[in-house]
């Protein structure tokens, strides 16, 4: 898929990609730096967010919905950028 395709398609869809790939090829890494950004990422979506990253089930629960909405907005270029990287997903 080129770059202009990816750009085109909607948050929900680059997040199911980047995460899927990720999860299918092991990639912990980017998995932990979605979990990293996802507060910052809710912060810029005009979220309240708990700064108390010990909740680590609310944070899993944010990064399985982290396509939706302004949050999937916030996170694109997250998933633009993974996707680029990796152009085989």
């Amino acid at each position: 898929m080129n770059v202009n395709e990816l750009e085109a398609l909607p948050a929900h869809e680059l997040h199911d990609r980047a995460v899927r790939y990720a999860v299918r090829h092991g990639d912990l890494g980017f998995l932990w730096d979605l979990l990293k950004v996802i507060p910052a990422a809710e912060a810029a979506a005009g979220h309240e967010t708990d700064a108390d990253l010990t909740k680590v089930s609310a944070l899993l629960s944010d990064a399985i919905a982290a396509g939706e909405g302004e949050l999937g907005e916030a996170l694109r270029p997250v998933y633009l950028e993974y996707l680029r990287e990796h152009p085989e997903a």
